[in-house]
């Protein structure tokens, strides 16, 4: 499956997703200079992590590219099927598409389902405001400050969060849980039955509950 026909697969929203008019419906290109929409073709009633970073960078952007590098194989059977990756350049002036693929294959991220972004420069502003917003203007005003952190959407479902991109494995992977569309009865019950057994191979080896 190539990367247009992941993004063709029609996807429903949240009836309350606030749509365009949150996300903002900005023309982007990606790695493989292909145009989309954010909203339209990237965001809509797709669950989703998203980061910010840029190709010349040599400080936190190579590690958060690592931790979702490792995210991705952890959960590689749901990526580009209902899961998804959005590397979004803070530097679009700098990144043409042709520089984030570079970037995406020297460290074999270039990856179905992943897709590294950049676009005209008030785009990416208007973006990086609406999804990294912390409300404090020396944080918003300075766009390295949001590298280290995922936002997590799923707008099927309407829900909106986040991560921290050096948290521990098991808590980014949770964050992302959080997000998963809504289970059916028959779902719960292969889940609970999975978490139970997973608790009491715990307590059979610990004599507790190790992990959470």
């Amino acid at each position: 499956m190539d990367r247009r026909s992941m993004l063709n697969k029609v996807f429903t929203p949240h009836r309350y997703s606030q749509g365009a008019a949150k996300f903002t419906n900005a023309l982007l290109r990606t790695q493989d200079n292909k145009e989309v929409r954010f909203y339209d073709d990237l965001i809509k009633g797709k669950q989703c992590v998203i980061n910010l970073m840029y190709a010349q960078c040599h400080g936190a952007c190579p590690l958060v590219t690592t931790v979702m590098k490792r995210t991705y194989r952890d959960l590689k059977d749901r990526m580009g099927k209902d899961l998804f990756f959005y590397s979004i350049s803070v530097k679009p002036q700098d990144d043409s598409p042709a520089a984030l693929k570079h970037y995406a294959q020297m460290r074999n991220v270039d990856l179905p389902g992943w897709y590294f972004l950049t676009g005209d420069a008030y785009d990416i502003e208007t973006i990086r405001f609406r999804l990294f917003n912390m409300g404090h203007i020396g944080v918003d005003t300075d766009f390295a400050m949001h590298s280290g952190t995922f936002r997590i959407v799923n707008d099927a479902t309407n829900y909106w969060g986040h991560a921290g991109a050096f948290a521990s494995q098991q808590h980014i992977l949770q964050r992302i849980s959080w997000a998963d569309p809504y289970k059916t009865p028959a779902e719960w019950d292969v889940y609970a039955q999975k978490l139970q057994a997973s608790i009491n191979r715990d307590v059979k080896k610990y004599g507790y509950r190790r992990e959470f």
